[in-house]
């Protein structure tokens, strides 16, 4: 998969288990049911990306944009959801680790 990062470069991904996604430019992105155990996805722009029933489990989202982005039945579960931006997003069905709340206005409190 190629993948295009918010500075302008491009690299290709063989998997994105446990990549190095930091700021990388997803927006819009179609990556329903995949793998992304592990991954680093900090700063990430997940603008509207369709994260249906992705695994995210363990995933570092540290301020990453999630708005609008489709993330039903996915597995959050241990994922770092600090500073991330959820507003608008769906999580219909998606896993978290207990205690985590998500506000009306998309902000992870924990």
């Amino acid at each position: 998969m190629l993948v295009k990062f918010l500075d302008g470069t491009e690299k290709e991904f063989d998997t994105l288990r446990g990549s190095d996604l930091r700021g990388a430019d997803l927006r819009g992105a179609d990556l329903q049911g995949v793998e992304l155990l592990l991954a680093n996805l900090q700063e990430a722009n997940l603008w509207g990306a369709d994260l249906w029933e992705a695994n995210l489990r363990g995933a570092n989202l540290y301020g990453a944009d999630l708005q609008g982005a489709n993330l039903k039945w996915a597995d959050l579960w241990e994922a770092n959801l600090r500073g991330a931006d959820l507003q608008g997003a769906d999580l219909t069905g998606a896993t978290f680790a207990p205690g985590w709340v998500i506000s009306k206005g998309g902000e992870v409190i924990n």
